[in-house]
């Protein structure tokens, strides 16, 4: 599975797509899987990083400056030059905003694997990119959104996804890995668990786009206004990524690493805050999903491009 992954992603995306019209009542109750299965996707994702090299992982500090560099301080500003382009309709832009401030912790350590970059790097980076993007998110809202914003996001659902995505994977994968630490069953556990990251992350996939696709069909007009932004934020993003590894002199695999984490958006894991908005802003959940839609083709793009804009050295 590991050595097909990317067309599994695409082929679960295309039988969500194919649910999702055949039977679209089963949106709601797919709404309700997408937290269980995106909590044991990224519970896998952090058994992979262990403590000890997270530790290890922050002392790098020129990989990790560039990581929060390309996506706290980069990526607002190219979403601000974007934000004036954007449908007036608030729903849109509170879609837009969600998606795109907040780097992506899962599938691209997959993508990126498959480039040639440092894929150990960027996934003892995840629960970092992850705290910060939580912390920094509502401060971003605030400057693009004002002072009404406290009308159109509410906290609670911010602190719910914090706690149940981030907070318990993590500390449940850290037990793991200290259960496995004293060999024997723990060890069997943790080995068996690593080897569904794959399957879960097609079933998250497939989850998410089933259960989303009526409500994608319902906004079409809206939808297809920001798929353009999407397609030229994974364009700017490429060329800015490089500046950003090239100004914090890394090697070639950090330095195509800084490009994925800069490219890619965390939309599994703000689409339940999406979920959680209230009514008339419901369409900001489809507008997310449509990103997961444009960046998965986008990535597979990437796989193939961004090895040849960040050469290996010659020789090598």
């Amino acid at each position: 599975m590991e050595r097909h992954q990317v067309a599994i992603y695409l082929a679960a995306m295309a039988v969500g797509g194919l649910l999702g019209v055949l039977a679209p009542g089963a949106g709601p109750g797919l709404e309700h899987a997408i937290n269980p299965v995106l909590g044991a996707l990224l519970f896998v994702t952090f058994l992979q990083v262990p403590a000890a090299e997270l530790v290890r992982s922050l002392r790098d500090g020129r990989f990790l400056g560039a990581a929060l560099v390309v996506n706290f301080v980069v990526v607002p500003l190219v979403v601000a030059a974007m934000f004036v382009f954007l449908p007036a309709d608030q729903a849109v832009r509170v879609g837009v905003l969600l998606v795109l401030l907040c780097p992506c912790v899962d599938y691209v350590i997959v993508f990126c694997g498959l480039a040639g970059g440092s894929r150990h790097r960027l996934l003892a980076a995840t629960p970092l990119l992850l705290v910060a993007q939580m912390l920094l998110l509502p401060a971003f809202l605030y400057v693009f959104l004002g002072s009404g914003l406290a009308d159109v996001v509410e906290a609670g659902p911010f602190l719910e996804a914090f706690l149940f995505l981030i907070v318990v994977p993590l500390a449940l994968a850290w037990a793991l890995q200290a259960w496995a630490a004293r060999g024997g069953a723990g060890g069997r556990v943790s080995a068996a668990a690593t080897t569904t990251m794959v399957p879960l992350m097609a079933a998250t996939l497939l989850t998410v786009v089933a259960s989303q696709v009526p409500e994608v069909g319902d906004s079409i007009a809206d939808v297809a206004a920001v798929v353009p932004f999407y397609v030229a934020f994974l364009v700017v993003m490429a060329f800015a990524g490089k500046g950003v590894a090239r100004l914090f002199r890394l090697g070639v695999p950090a330095a195509r690493a800084v490009v994925f984490t800069g490219a890619t958006r965390n939309s599994l894991v703000v689409l339940p805050l999406a979920l959680a908005l209230p009514d008339p802003l419901a369409v900001a959940a489809a507008v997310v999903v449509t990103q997961t839609l444009v960046e998965v083709l986008g990535m597979v793009v990437y796989v193939r491009l961004v090895p040849r804009l960040v050469p290996a050295a010659r020789g090598v």
